[in-house]
């Protein structure tokens, strides 16, 4: 086991439940967003959500584990990238969609749909290509399934389903509360990585070099896949950004529960997982402004 295997990160109960907190309180606002009209557009064009769908949860755990394998980072490190792979689309997403004027509805679709699935599919991933991994590397990966797909359920499903019922029996409250919601749940999430951040500086500006390249790697590799799914899945221009950020932008917040959940904290995932949450949050508005000149450069106008 190396050095960065063994440490753990400064990360207490009370820092632990204020995280799962802050991911049930952006799933219900992010749902507040969806109503049945949005499922009738997907099923009439089916195709995109399918490309976003297969993006995330098919070929992206499946490229990052052939990037694992070309890369050889370290045992933790390795694994935390497959639970970022794992894990559902950010909810940030749909805010780089709109910046990036793509299909906003799309992406709260997305958004939504992939939450729900990530239920089992984040565990099963996590299962399966953990496994694979494991057996590559020589190491023990041990994922109780079930008992992950409960508390992603507690964390995400009842957020969700909450929320739809909401803006369904009490619309004109969901329409006031949603936006202040997300602003607040956002800059909750946001804290909590940032003190995570504060009361790890020490590790963090000692194991930076593991980390950095692997993420700005496997989150622009993420956003090309995505991107390409888009171009072979999409209608529009709009689609295919709103894929590439879909596929691009990942709920690292939802890992970092996983992590000192289930994984005792293990330093080398949550570094990954922890910066993660910060990087994609940097890519995300470079990605939105490249969308938007590649627009104006082709002269479209900005709302596509």
């Amino acid at each position: 086991m190396s050095e960065l295997d063994g440490i753990r990160l400064n990360f207490n109960e009370e820092s632990l439940f204020l995280l799962n907190l802050s991911i049930a309180f952006i799933m219900y606002g992010v749902s507040l967003d969806l109503n049945l009209k949005s499922f009738k557009e997907v099923i009439k064009n089916p195709k995109p959500a399918i490309g976003g769908v297969v993006s995330q949860f098919i070929l992206l755990p499946a490229l990052t584990f052939l990037l694992v394998l070309i890369m050889n980072p370290l045992p933790g490190l390795a694994m935390g990238m497959i639970l970022v792979a794992a894990c559902p689309g950010g909810n940030v997403s749909n805010f780089f969609t709109h910046l990036s004027k793509g299909n906003v509805a799309l992406s709260v679709t997305l958004t939504i749909i992939a939450s729900f699935m990530a239920i089992i599919f984040t565990p099963l991933n996590l299962e399966v290509w953990g496994e694979l991994l494991g057996n590559k590397k020589n190491i023990a990966v041990e994922v109780d399934f079930w008992k992950m797909m409960q508390t992603i359920s507690i964390i995400i499903g009842i957020p969700l389903i909450s929320g739809m019922l909401t803006r369904k029996y009490f619309p004109v409250f969901s329409e006031k509360a949603k936006k202040i919601i997300k602003s607040v749940s956002m800059i909750i999430l946001l804290a909590i990585i940032v003190i995570a951040f504060s009361k790890n500086l020490d590790l963090f500006l000692k194991y930076w070099h593991y980390v950095f390249f692997l993420v700005l790697i496997h989150n622009l590799l993420a956003l090309l896949l995505g991107f390409t799914v888009g171009k072979i899945s999409g209608k529009t221009s709009a689609d295919t950004k709103t894929i590439t950020i879909e596929t691009g932008i990942q709920n690292s917040g939802l890992g970092l529960v996983i992590i000192f959940n289930y994984f005792q904290g293990q330093g080398g995932m949550a570094l990954i997982a922890a910066w993660w949450g910060i990087w994609h949050i940097i890519s995300g508005l470079i990605i939105s402004q490249i969308f938007n000149f590649r627009s104006t450069d082709k002269g479209q106008p900005a709302s596509v």
